[in-house]
């Protein structure tokens, strides 16, 4: 039996936001967007909305050294991630610069990485 998943104007709202902002968002970053649709939002619908998304697969976290994680639309192409210092918002950078061929010890094999940019975006700048 298919698990019915209910479609309500509240988690519409929280989509929206995730593919509005095109980069990833923090739950507090997520309910201030959802609420310019949906005034009545709270902060406990974000979570468990994002839980929801999560489970589903159409969000994917975005874990950030010291930080909370935030939350991106999944399936996009490979990419990494700029944090500003200043405003604490998360951007995607495209394609990948770091190098495939790493150094690794002996009898090691790499099967994947994450590579963080940290500064100032041009916003705060």
């Amino acid at each position: 039996m298919a698990i019915q998943i209910r479609q309500t104007r509240q988690k519409e709202a929280i989509r929206n936001a995730f593919l509005k902002a095109d980069r990833p968002l923090s739950p507090e970053e997520a309910l201030g967007t959802a609420q310019t649709e949906v005034e009545a939002v709270s902060i406990a619908t974000v979570y468990r909305n994002i839980n929801l998304l999560v489970a589903e697969q159409w969000l994917i976290p975005v874990e950030i050294p010291g930080e909370s994680t935030r939350y991106e639309v999944a399936g996009k192409e490979h990419h990494h991630h700029f944090h500003c210092n200043d405003c604490g918002k998360v951007y995607e950078v495209e394609g990948c610069a770091v190098p495939v061929k790493t150094k690794l010890p002996k009898g090691f094999r790499m099967t994947g990485h994450e590579f963080f940019l940290y500064g100032t975006c041009a916003a705060c700048r």
